[in-house]
């Protein structure tokens, strides 16, 4: 079968307004990602955590302080079939001793996963195959696609990051940690379609990893760069990105591409977290098998050029997946290294709790491949309030303005909305 993005976008519509769907794109035709576009919904079972409690929606019922990790281990063994969703960053308390008590911006929860009974397998050309379930009656929905709405309401001081960025850069100094990845969030007013939103960050600029998320009153639109981790076979790999630069635009578009990859800072940054992938990867991997596959390749995107390395490893055909997922989360791009010390000064140095956000979205086969982004460039909407957090590594030798400077550029997926609203 062969449909148009309009038929998709009715097809969305249409099925959230009957639960949770989950909508994985690959948006970049000439990007090395995977070719498969999945959408999922009309879940059969479906399992969220909020910290220890977890709740399974087809036994209808809760279990108190539980681990996320080993619950969703226990509902993928009961359910032999694909699962789609997303994982929080604050699962990270479950994986090494950490807490998260900053106050939280919105409600969703810290982990959801969905046995889809519908799923649809994309090609990039239209076509798509029904892998489970059948295709809802083709009506046509008179409110797919309509406008939206998006004000800015509150965004952090520029003064203010400049000195968390002075305060991390006095703790690498001291010896605390060598790179840390600070965040803030940047809030709008939103009202309207949010797969409208969506697809209009996908105008700005495509993405291999793009996501589209509904669940209750939440939604998530996400245009990642950047994939986390994916697993086929006994092959697993990681592909942090860390180094950015401006894409300028026009004929001078590729005019900073050797400016990035001569660069010692954004080199310098990069090699920390392949380390850090590297070490993580150990972890699960078959003895001397863990390699750097790609080092310092230069991706270019709608409105930044960015740095991205490739680690992967050999796993044993027994190896669970989830466990290989829990051994390598969260991103250390999103982090820094050492992970566990920079993950504490995350937590001292940012005023909100992530979330969501630098967490993973993703699916995981019947037969236990998997791949997940890094939920990064997200907008994640509950209600009227949109929340769209950026960030950046800092180093000792980081220019602070500078790193302002780019949490603004990572923004444009939606101030470009804005800027053409105008």
């Amino acid at each position: 079968m062969q449909k148009n993005e309009h038929y998709i976008s009715n097809l969305i519509f249409r099925l959230k307004e009957k639960g949770a769907v989950v909508w994985l794109e690959s948006q970049m035709d000439d990007h090395p990602a995977s070719s498969k576009s999945y959408l999922a919904a009309l879940p059969e079972a479906a399992i969220k955590a909020y910290g220890g409690e977890i709740h399974i929606q087809k036994e209808e019922k809760s279990v108190i302080h539980s681990n996320p990790w080993t619950a969703l281990q226990e509902f993928r063994e009961e359910h032999d079939d694909w699962l789609f969703g997303y994982l929080g960053y604050d699962l990270k308390n479950f994986v090494e001793d950490l807490s998260s008590d900053n106050p939280k911006l919105n409600k969703a929860p810290d982990m959801y996963f969905i046995v889809p009974g519908l799923l649809l397998e994309f090609n990039k050309d239209g076509s798509f195959n029904i892998l489970k379930g059948e295709l809802p009656d083709e009506r046509e929905s008179p409110e797919a696609g309509k406008d939206f709405t998006i004000e800015l309401s509150n965004r952090m001081e520029e003064s203010a990051y400049l000195n968390l960025v002075k305060k991390a850069q006095n703790d690498i100094l001291e010896g605390e940690y060598y790179e840390v990845n600070l965040s803030h969030p940047v809030e709008f007013i939103f009202k309207g379609d949010s797969f409208a939103l969506y697809r209009s960050m996908k105008n700005i600029g495509p993405v291999p990893f793009g996501g589209y998320l509904t669940l209750d009153d939440l939604s998530v639109c996400c245009a990642s760069p950047e994939r986390f981790l994916a697993r086929k076979g006994k092959k697993v790999w990681s592909q942090p990105i860390k180094g950015t630069i401006p894409r300028e635009p026009g004929k001078n578009a590729d005019q900073n591409i050797e400016k990035l990859r001569s660069s010692e800072k954004e080199r310098a940054e990069n090699l920390m977290i392949v380390d850090l992938v590297r070490n993580d990867l150990s972890r699960i991997s078959v003895k001397n098998s863990v390699k750097v596959s790609g080092l310092f390749e230069i991706q270019s995107f709608e409105t930044v050029h960015q740095m991205v390395s490739t680690v992967e490893c050999e796993v044993k055909d027994e190896a669970d997946s989830i466990e290989v997922i829990k051994a390598c989360f969260p991103m250390g791009s999103m982090t820094g290294a050492p992970k566990i010390a920079a993950m504490r000064a995350i937590e001292e140095y940012e005023n909100y709790q992530r979330g969501i956000y630098s967490g993973a979205l993703g699916y995981i086969k019947p037969d236990d491949d998997f791949d997940f982004n890094v939920i990064i460039r997200t907008a994640i909407i509950e209600e009227n309030k949109l929340v769209y957090p950026v960030g950046g590594a800092i180093t000792s030798d980081s220019d602070p303005k500078a790193e302002w400077e780019e949490t603004l550029i990572k923004t444009r997926a939606i101030t470009n909305i804005l800027a053409k609203d105008e």
